[in-house]
């Protein structure tokens, strides 16, 4: 079986090595990990199956593109890659923000986001070749 790549967006170290952590140790994922929307983007070209976007990127440099911003990027070359929303907001508003935008799903950053996070991706992967 051809191994899934998934792409993991997140500023905080500690949350990316939770995520590889995690998806690392499961058969059939390959894991990319970046700190910025921008290395995202540079990257694209590896052709990710899915990518994990955290909304807050950067908090302490004004210029890192936000998640929002860099969905939106994602968006002009690649219309058809699902990307998940990661964030502490819970804020409706700009939870329809990112659908509208194309997200496939926005998962709260709570206690227990990381089984969130496996069955949202473990979902999208079996649904997608039924």
């Amino acid at each position: 079986m051809e191994k899934k790549l998934i792409f993991f967006i997140d500023d905080d170290k500690m949350m990316l090595n939770l995520m590889e952590y995690t998806f690392q140790s499961r058969d059939g994922y390959e894991v990319k990990s970046f700190f910025s929307g921008e290395d995202c983007i540079r990257n694209l070209y590896h052709n990710p199956d899915l990518i994990v976007l955290d909304y807050i990127l950067g908090e302490d440099d004004e210029t890192s593109m936000s998640g929002l911003e860099t969905l939106k990027q994602i968006r002009k070359s690649r219309a058809d890659l699902p990307v998940i929303i990661l964030s502490r907001e819970k804020d409706e508003g700009l939870i329809n923000e990112f659908i509208k935008v194309g997200a496939k799903k926005y998962v709260v950053k709570d206690d227990y986001f990381i089984d969130t996070l496996i069955t949202a991706i473990q979902k999208h992967f079996t649904h997608k070749h039924v």
